[in-house]
């Protein structure tokens, strides 16, 4: 008779074997932004990404993996704290998250706790619109290679300010005939390499976060990319309106791509040439990013890590490209939650598993298959079982949000359905408009059944019910301490560390400028900068830094 524990048994042996190694593996974290599963390891006959479908091959693929919220920074704070942006009480790309939670403890710096060094290169959380990265997640500065978006004069923003102040941007596409370095992503990739070399010399084990850009708009890719795309095999969306009965929160009141040079404004529906091209556009992005990916895991292989380095690829979000008449994400429907995620552990064959799992679940995760102690208070649960077996469930259902006005849209989806409960957060549910979909009926969510099939809608709305309450958008602006990497109060050394990071150009001494890009209440910098500037020199030296603004005893 087979010993039912077995398979755990196994498992458990299997994984402390593997992280008890006379070396702990390494993490290799690759994130790429707006990236959907248009791939041809996810069945894309569209696509041509021959590098991550070379991963996937080997690891443990996904398939039913969805984001938190379907926006960039939200959806990387829930990856970096294993916490629902519902939890943290943030639904923006502005707020960072140390506002909710100055304690918390990211994913990257409980490797770093656990005496791993850790490293990122590119986009890891959003930076950008008033926030910023995270300095206590990292062993040194986290760096962003940048260049202009486009290589072609012509594809630029128009010179001057758009109405209103509004930012003016380019083209929505590019197809220059240039190498790849000409673009971010190639020098993000160029910068990563590198970066492995230096790692693979250190005496720690590492994680090593990769932040690709594409296929983010602009669609901008080199030519040979483009050419690459069968645009015969395109797919088109199949409508251009919501879901009959859909509710007007289900839908943005617009789309990121209408900022865009050429694009019509409002809700004018776009041509069928324009909609091929900016289809292909998104498939040539995504083909030059998976260019760039597989340069990074060549980058691994060749430097002889890639048999102990856990290698993960996770998008941060899915992406409309048309249907519902949405282009971008910013939606609870399924093309922008759901996402491609995959983790390639070394020894283990790979594997496909249509498990559900969330954004929220890598954290807890990671640190089970490095054989690190699981934090506690995560949002996440650990799906390292899945990996024994990969047929077996991990949830029976994910949850996601997006805010819309006064309104939080929260979602559940199960094996076969999604409910999505609009309401104002600590409203009555009685007061709440509803969506239904049948992804077994109605796989594109042409029509919301929530008055058709009202038990199987309270049904899900008892799974929100059981939810901790959802918090209010975090809005106070106030002044935290910057944590060291346990979360407590820093160290003088810490902060003489932290002080080397923020020296850009290793001169010694901050500007203002250096020091204020690193702050987290921006109108309290000019003060805080004062305060520290014993001095007052106008810059700050390591050792007025380190000690806090106050006066040192003299020797």
């Amino acid at each position: 008779m087979k010993n039912p524990l077995s398979m755990g048994v196994l498992l458990s042996l299997v994984l402390t074997s593997f992280a008890s190694a006379r070396e702990q593996p390494n993490v290799l974290f690759i994130a790429i932004d707006d990236l959907k599963p248009a791939l041809g390891c996810y069945g894309d006959a569209a696509a041509n990404t021959p590098n991550l479908d070379r991963l996937a091959a080997r690891a443990l693929r996904l398939d039913r993996a969805y984001c938190n919220q379907a926006v960039c920074g939200p959806s990387r704070n829930s990856m970096m704290t294993g916490l629902r942006p519902q939890t943290l009480g943030i639904y923006d790309l502005s707020t960072n998250f140390r506002i909710a939670r100055p304690d918390a403890i990211t994913l990257p710096q409980h490797f770093l706790n656990q005496g791993y060094h850790t490293a990122a290169i590119g986009k890891i959380l959003h930076t950008g619109h008033g926030n910023h990265d995270d300095p206590a997640s990292w062993s040194e500065k986290h760096t962003h290679p940048k260049t202009d978006y486009y290589a072609l004069p012509e594809n630029r923003p128009p010179a001057g300010e758009g109405s209103k102040g509004e930012e003016k941007r380019g083209s929505p596409t590019e197809s220059a005939d240039v190498p790849d370095d000409t673009y971010e992503d190639g020098l993000i990739a160029t910068a990563a390499v590198q970066k492995l070399a230096t790692l693979k010399a250190a005496k720690a084990p590492f994680y090593f976060a990769v932040g690709f850009r594409c296929p983010h708009l602009p669609f901008v890719a080199p030519k040979k990319y483009w050419d690459r795309i069968d645009t015969a095999k395109l797919p088109l969306p199949a409508s251009d309106t919501l879901p009959h009965g859909a509710p007007e929160a289900a839908g943005p009141s617009t789309d990121e791509l209408r900022k865009y040079k050429g694009i019509p404004q409002g809700k004018e529906v776009l041509s069928e040439e324009q909609k091929r091209h900016l289809i292909h556009g998104y498939y040539a992005a995504t083909s030059y990013v998976d260019a760039c990916v597989g340069r990074v895991l060549d980058a691994l292989e060749a430097a002889g890590l890639a048999d102990n380095t856990i290698i993960v690829v996770w998008g941060d979000h899915g992406y409309h490209l048309g249907d519902h008449g949405i282009w971008g994400k910013h939606t609870n429907f399924e093309l922008a939650a759901r996402i491609p995620f995959m983790v390639a552990l070394p020894g283990k064959a790979g594997a496909v598993s249509s498990a559900l799992v969330e954004t929220v679940d890598i954290y807890p995760t990671l640190a089970a298959l490095a054989g690190l102690p699981a934090p506690k208070g995560l949002d996440g649960k650990s799906f390292a079982s899945l990996f024994d077996n990969p047929t077996s469930p991990h949830r029976d259902h994910v949850t996601h949000v997006y805010p819309r006005r006064e309104l939080l849209g929260r979602a559940v989806r199960d094996d076969r359905y999604r409910l999505v409960e609009w309401n104002k957060i600590g409203a009555a549910s009685d007061h709440a408009v509803l969506e239904l979909y049948d992804y077994q009926t109605d796989p594109l969510e042409n029509t919301n059944l929530a008055m058709t099939y009202p038990d199987i809608a309270s049904k899900l709305q008892t799974l929100l019910a059981q939810q901790a309450a959802a918090q209010p958008q975090v809005t106070a602006k106030r002044s935290v301490a910057i944590p060291n990497s346990t979360g407590q109060a820093q160290s003088a050394e810490e902060r003489a560390r932290q002080f080397r990071q923020f020296d850009s150009n290793q001169d010694g001494s901050l500007t203002y400028e250096e020091f204020s890009a690193h702050q987290r209440d921006l109108s309290n910098a000019p003060a805080r900068f004062h305060k520290l500037d014993t001095d007052k020199g106008g810059l700050l030296s390591e050792e007025e830094y380190k000690n806090k603004g106050k006066a040192t005893k003299p020797q």
